[in-house]
Formats: structure tokens, sequence, C-alpha cells
């Protein structure tokens, strides 16, 4: 099983892929420090429109890396909240979108949940 997880609560644009099976993972991240330094902090409209244009690049770049077809991918996991509501629709569009396409399933996941969760993987 292969999970695709998107993350898109902020200004920083991450996905991962989970190999569950081989305990393995890849991930790539975008940030835009760079685009919200000269305002002194997060503009959310130029965080959520960052997403939009990047998110397709993201995934084709993370999946040329590992090396995995869009066919492995068994499900979806996207930031559902809390975070910048427009980033977070920006990420949950795109993950509901692609997993209706590729006719997997999409979960949502609350941010916080998640890492206090991470702690766990790994673990039997």
């Amino acid at each position: 099983m292969i999970t695709l997880g998107i993350e898109t609560s902020c200004d920083e644009c991450g996905l991962a892929l989970i190999d569950w099976e081989r305990r393995h993972a890849w991930q790539v991240l975008r940030s835009q420090v760079d685009l919200h330094k000269v305002y002194g902090g997060v503009v959310p409209e130029i965080a959520a429109r960052d997403h939009v244009e990047h998110l397709p690049k993201l995934l084709k770049h993370l999946l040329a890396e590992s090396g995995i077809a869009q066919d492995q991918i068994s499900n979806v996991a996207y930031t559902a909240g809390p975070g910048l509501i427009g980033a977070l629709l920006a990420g949950s569009v795109f993950a509901c979108s692609y997993a209706s396409a590729l006719r997997i399933p999409a979960i949502p996941v609350h941010h916080l949940e998640a890492h206090l969760l991470i702690g766990l993987m790994g673990q039997s």
C-alpha cells in the first residue's frame, strides 16, 4: 500500500509518498519564505495561489524521483485543518480531484493529530 500525503496548511507545500510495505518514504517541499519576506509575514492569498501553481509540478517531480507510478498509489491523505483556509482549500481540492481521477480514497487528516501520531509511524 502506498499513500500520497499532501500538506498545505500554511505557506509551505509538502508532498510525500509512503510505501508502507517497504517502509520507505519520499518527499518534496516547496518553501514560500522568499515570497512572503517582503510583506513581513505570510499573505494567505499568495500562499494559496502558489500551492495551486506548484502542486502538479511537485507531484510530477515526486513520482519521477520515487519511481512510483500513479496506479500504485492506494490513497491520498491531505491536511484538512487547522490552517489558512485558502491554502487548505488548494490542497484539499487537488487531493480530492487526484484521488477521484484515480478512483482511490481521499482521506482528510487533522494537522495537529498528524504531528502527534507521526511518532507511532514505524512502530509495530
